[in-house]
């Protein structure tokens, strides 16, 4: 196991934008953790002039009403990753225990899980999420819940897909014939296998819950003042003047989204290619 874990890391290093990337994500999350250590203000309080640009007490200047960007940057990133993480994660956990029962079931069970992931999917994803949102009341925990009831069919199928293939192989219909219980079977056998590709699809799915909540707290629809996000950090380009004249207001949160989602995908990308089976190279 160590071993194939060294083999996997080797070929990831090779990749050394994803390695970069990683390094640097690594990086952003530590200094939004720490936030509450490092920041020199307070992300909700007075600290300065209104809308002052960056200077010696204040990197990233102020906002409109004299609170300090750099603060609320740091906070706005740990609440969009945590916003990030356990979306992906509420959507990985139903979607793989839906794909394992639909694939290893089949019948019946398949057919009801796999009408209701079609159904789902049917609707077009963004309006979908914000039809939710504006059902819901807006918040962080409620852009959470809805991202991860939102994102799951995807791995649904993905597992679906693997198990069903790995129900061919002798390892599968030998615990079958020799009795072994369904849940040694399900979570000791199928899942190990199987955990690789959904490894891979949750890096984009954990992408793409970033840029949804942006998208839903620029909306209004998402995290709401006085938390700071990301996305509520680029109301500030809502108005041409500060779009134009004052781009400390929203620059340095539309920067480190970018940074973000680029990351995630290039560590998505490598980790495909350095988990593949088909992969023999020793590195």
């Amino acid at each position: 196991m160590n071993n194939h874990l060294l083999i996997v890391f080797r070929r990831f290093a090779k990749h050394r934008l994803a390695l970069v990337s990683l390094i640097l994500l690594t990086l952003i999350s530590l200094l939004a953790i720490l936030a509450p250590v490092i920041a020199p203000y307070s992300p909700t309080k007075i600290s300065g002039g209104f809308s002052k640009p960056p200077n010696a007490e204040h990197w990233l200047g102020t906002d409109q009403i004299g609170r300090d960007v750099l603060s609320r940057l740091l906070y706005a990133t740990r609440v969009s990753l945590l916003v990030g993480a356990l979306a992906t994660l509420i959507s990985t956990v139903i979607g793989v225990v839906l794909g394992l029962l639909a694939g290893y079931f089949g019948g019946w069970v398949d057919q009801l899980i796999m009408s209701v992931t079609d159904m789902v999917m049917s609707f077009p994803y963004i309006l979908l999420v914000l039809v939710a949102a504006a059902i819901f009341e807006p918040g962080m925990w409620s852009i959470i819940l809805i991202l991860g009831f939102v994102d799951w069919p995807g791995v649904t199928r993905l597992v679906r897909g693997n198990v069903l293939s790995l129900r061919e192989t002798n390892f599968f219909k030998g615990d079958i014939a020799a009795g072994m219980p369904r849940r040694y079977i399900l979570f000791s056998e199928v899942l190990p296998n199987t955990i690789a590709p959904v490894l891979v699809y949750a890096t984009s799915v954990f992408a793409i819950s970033i840029l949804d909540e942006a998208a839903l707290s620029y909306l209004g629809m998402g995290v709401q003042a006085p938390t700071a996000s990301l996305g509520n950090l680029l109301n500030g380009a809502e108005s041409i003047s500060i779009l134009t004249g004052k781009p400390w207001l929203w620059l340095p949160a539309g920067i480190l989204i970018i940074v973000l989602v680029i990351c995630i995908y290039f560590i998505g990308d490598a980790l495909r290619d350095a988990m593949d089976p088909r992969n023999t190279e020793r590195g």
